[in-house]
């Protein structure tokens, strides 16, 4: 197992929590994903408000059930002691066909063991046709 990234961030580290945080969506695995998040974790996504790793794996349940095709792509925006912004964008495929880009920012705060207590996401949708994938 592989050391966890803490903060104080550095740039490196701060790009290495940003891949990890890809590759865990990715997975879309939501037992994988609730691990990167305190017991109490506090999110904003969108209008829902979520509270903790049971709330959370609900949460991503049901997303990767009705956004089907998932693939993300994080890019570090800024950083700060415990706090990391990112840019992203994901495309997924609905259950009438219809290909979507999201966009959106991120910020995350962490706790001393580098799980993240806070997740505040803003997001816009986008209809877009399977030719125009990009990811």
């Amino acid at each position: 197992m592989s050391k966890a990234i803490v903060p104080p961030f550095t740039e490196e580290s701060a790009r290495a929590k940003v891949q990890a945080a890809e590759d865990g969506w990715n997975s879309r695995d939501p037992e994988r994903v609730s691990l990167a998040y305190t017991e109490d974790s506090e999110w904003r996504n969108r209008d829902q408000f979520i509270k903790g790793r049971e709330e959370i794996k609900a949460f991503l349940t049901q997303k990767w059930a009705r956004e089907l095709e998932y693939k993300l792509k994080k890019e570090l925006w800024a950083y700060t002691d415990n706090r990391i912004a990112v840019r992203y964008e994901y495309e997924s495929l609905d259950a009438n066909g219809q290909w979507w880009r999201s966009y959106g920012n991120e910020m995350w705060e962490y706790d001393e063991h580098g799980l993240m207590k806070r997740r505040f996401a803003s997001i816009n949708d986008l209809a877009i046709e399977e030719k125009d994938r990009r990811l």
